[in-house]
């Protein structure tokens, strides 16, 4: 099997995990299309891969990143079938998109192919993110070795049951965008009380940014954490007691409810 991946889409996932992949794959080896294909050509100029069309990486590369969103993977694969069906070599199909399943993905594309599902997340673009992955029965553990090594520079890849991927996606892929209403608002509170806006944001960011490394290398609890910075009648506590008036852990629990059951909505329909 070759390793050449190619990347069929390169909007905000598809560039990102193929601005993660050229820091351990030879660029040359990274190939992308998009359906605009000026977007696909400026990105390949800036990081040294080479710009292609989609039926070249469905005809060449090794891994095949299907980037495109759900509802429009069926025309997708339904064009490139006849030259995967033509393959006479070793490929694998990545799929990132949410609620379709492999076996989706196998029946769209005409054959029992093997296929890895990935759920990234966007900070995958910096190098702080996370991939869960599964793979079908057919991917050989050197291969997806392989490709975990290809993407390593992307943070922490981890796998995952097909059947818990959309569980875990609304806690790691749609996490991010709850982080950032809870960062925009630390910011927005600190400017309640007088900070410069720039300096909030910053102390904001790396307080959540030195958090949750704190929490990965200790494997502390997040309550042990918590009662750390918790002094007897002082002012975190206060802080916190508001929190907890206001909802905060039901809020962040029914959001992740909210973005799983919004999931299983797409899957049927």
């Amino acid at each position: 099997m070759n390793n050449t991946l190619g990347f069929i889409g390169t909007g905000n996932m598809g560039g990102a995990l193929a601005r993660a992949a050229v820091k351990t794959v030879d660029p040359a080896a990274v190939w992308l299309s998009n359906r605009t294909a000026a977007k696909a050509e400026a990105l390949a100029r800036e990081l040294g891969c080479a710009a292609a069309s989609n039926q070249e990486i469905a005809g060449t590369c090794g891994y095949i990143f299907l980037g495109v969103k759900p509802q429009m993977m069926a025309g997708l694969l339904r064009d490139l079938a006849p030259l995967l069906a033509a393959r006479q070599d070793f490929f694998v199909l990545v799929t990132m998109a949410a609620g379709l399943t492999m076996a989706d993905i196998r029946s769209m594309a005409g054959g029992t192919y093997p296929v890895i599902r990935i759920m990234p997340n966007t900070p995958v673009a910096v190098g702080s993110g996370v991939i869960l992955y599964d793979a079908t029965e057919n991917v050989p553990q050197t291969v997806l070795d392989r490709f975990c090594r290809n993407l390593s520079a992307a943070g922490m890849l981890d796998p995952l049951p097909e059947a818990l991927i959309d569980a875990g996606s609304a806690v790691s892929g749609c996490g991010p965008a709850f982080a950032c209403l809870f960062l925009e608002a630390l910011a927005d509170g600190g400017v309640a009380c007088g900070l410069p806006r720039a300096k909030a944001l910053a102390y904001a960011a790396q307080m959540l940014l030195g958090t949750a490394r704190l929490a990965l290398e200790t494997g502390q609890h997040p309550g042990q954490l918590k009662d750390a910075v918790c002094s007897p009648g002082g002012t975190t506590i206060a802080g916190v007691r508001a929190l907890e008036q206001q909802g905060f852990r039901a809020a962040a629990m029914e959001a992740v409810e909210a973005a799983y059951a919004r999931t299983k909505e797409l899957v049927k329909g």
